[in-house]
C-alpha cells in the first residue's frame, strides 16, 4: 500500500502499464504521463511494439515489455490479413502479460501499436483509457473506444466521436515531455536583429521542408537574407544540398537529421515551419511559439490538417496545405513577418493561450481515479 497524494488515501501498490509505440507522436505523452505518475509515487510499466522497443530504454519505467503489433492498412488483402493475425498473436501476448503484471489500468496512446494491450486489458477485465493527442479521433482509438472506460482528449473539441462515445470524452490537453516545459520562456520578438528561423518536418525530417525552404530563402532580398539565423532538419540523403544552398547565400546555419534538444531549440526560435502532429501542436502552445504548419497530406482522419486549423484558429500560426506549400508562397509570408515582427508576438501570445502546460498532471489525477476506483 502507497499513500496517494491526489486523493490522500491508501491506494493499492499495483502499477500503472501505459502502452504507446510506433512513432514520436505517441511516446512522448506516453513519456510525459509516465513521469508525472511516477512524481505521485505510481509504479509504471511500458507496453510497447517491438519496433518502439529498441529506443525506449530511457522511458520512466520500472519495466517495458515489446508485444506483437501491426497496422492493417494498405490494398494489400494478404499484408492486411498478416497485419490481423500479428494483431491477435499481440492480444494473446499482452493477455499474458497483464495476467502477470496485474495493473489497476491500462492507459493506451493511439495507434496500432496500442490495441493489443488494451483489447487484451478489455478482455482480462482491467480498466482501460485511451488518449486521442489529435483533433480527430483516429482509426485504431476509434476501434478501442467502445471498451474504454474514459477518452482523454488533447483538444476541447475531438472530431469522429458518436454522442455515444461522447460521455465519455475528458478534456485534459496533451502531455509535453519536462524537457519542453522546462525550456519555455518569455518570447523576446526579433526586432530589426537577428531572425531565429526552426524547421523540422518530423522525427526523420521531411523532404517537403528540404524542397521548399531553401527556394524560398533564395527568393528573398538580400538584406531579408542577411538576419536570417537557420536552423533545420533534414534527411542524410538531403543534407548536402540543404547546407549547400544556405553555404551558398552565405547564412548562418546549422543542418542535421536530428536534434536531441529540439525543445531548448525551439524555446531560441523567433518562428518555427513544421507539420502539425499533435505533439507539435502541444510544444508550440505550451512555449507560446510562432509557426507556420505544412499539414501531412494523404492521411485517412486528416488529423494533422484539422490540428493545424485549431491553431490558425486561435490566431498562433499560419496553416498551409501542401499543394500550395511552394518556395514563392513561403518566401512571402517570410517576407510578411520579417517586416511586422509585432504580428510574430501576437501570435506566440495567442499560442501560448492555447498551451495546457500541465496536461500530463491534468491527465495522470484522471488515471488515477481510475485506478483508485
Amino acid at each position: 500500500m502507497v499513500d496517494d497524494p491526489v486523493e490522500g488515501i491508501l491506494a493499492p501498490a499495483r502499477p500503472i502499464v501505459v502502452a504507446a509505440g510506433g512513432t514520436g507522436g505517441h511516446l512522448f505523452p506516453a513519456e510525459a504521463l509516465a513521469h508525472a505518475l511516477r512524481a505521485h509515487g505510481r509504479r509504471v510499466v511500458l507496453m510497447t511494439d517491438t519496433r518502439a522497443a529498441e529506443f525506449a530504454g530511457g522511458f520512466p519505467a520500472e519495466a517495458v515489455h515489446a508485444v506483437p503489433a501491426a497496422t492493417p492498412s494498405g490494398r494489400s488483402l494478404l499484408r492486411r490479413a498478416e497485419a490481423a493475425v500479428t494483431l491477435a498473436k499481440g492480444v494473446l501476448a499482452a493477455r499474458r502479460l497483464l495476467k502477470q503484471i496485474r495493473p489497476s489500468v491500462v492507459v493506451g496512446f493511439g495507434g496500432y501499436p496500442t490495441v493489443p494491450p488494451v483489447l487484451g486489458a478489455s478482455f482480462a477485465g482491467v480498466p482501460c483509457i485511451i488518449h486521442e493527442q489529435n483533433a480527430v479521433l483516429g482509426r485504431a482509438n476509434r476501434f478501442l473506444a467502445g471498451r474504454a472506460t474514459l477518452i482523454a482528449t488533447g483538444f476541447a473539441e475531438l472530431g469522429g466521436v458518436s454522442p455515444a462515445l461522447s460521455s465519455k470524452c475528458r478534456h485534459v490537453g496533451n502531455p509535453v515531455r519536462p524537457a519542453v516545459v522546462e525550456a519555455v520562456s518569455p518570447y523576446r520578438p526579433p526586432g530589426e536583429g537577428r531572425f531565429h528561423l526552426l524547421v523540422f518536418g518530423g522525427s526523420q525530417g521531411a523532404r517537403i521542408m528540404a524542397d521548399i525552404v531553401p527556394p524560398a530563402i533564395q527568393l528573398l532580398t538580400p538584406q531579408e537574407r542577411a538576419r536570417l539565423v537557420i536552423t533545420q532538419q533534414a534527411r542524410a540523403e538531403d543534407h548536402e544540398r540543404v547546407a549547400g544552398i544556405y553555404e551558398q547565400l552565405g547564412l548562418q546555419h546549422e543542418v542535421a537529421p536530428f536534434f536531441k534538444d529540439l525543445p531548448t531549440r525551439m524555446a531560441h526560435a523567433h518562428l518555427v515551419i513544421g507539420r502539425s502532429g499533435a505533439s507539435t501542436i502541444a510544444e508550440l502552445s505550451v512555449m507560446g511559439r510562432p509557426s507556420i504548419l505544412v499539414p501531412l497530406p494523404g492521411a485517412l482522419d486528416q488529423d494533422q490538417a484539422a490540428n493545424a486549423a485549431f491553431l490558425e484558429g486561435v490566431g498562433g500560426a499560419i496553416r498551409i496545405l501542401q499543394p500550395e506549400f511552394t518556395p514563392s508562397r513561403l518566401a512571402n509570408e517570410l517576407s510578411g513577418l520579417l517586416k511586422q515582427p509585432s504580428h510574430l508576438t501576437v501570435m506566440a501570445e495567442n499560442a501560448k493561450s492555447a498551451g495546457i502546460p500541465d496536461a500530463a498532471d491534468r491527465l495522470a489525477r484522471l488515471v488515477i481515479g481510475v485506478a483508485n476506483s
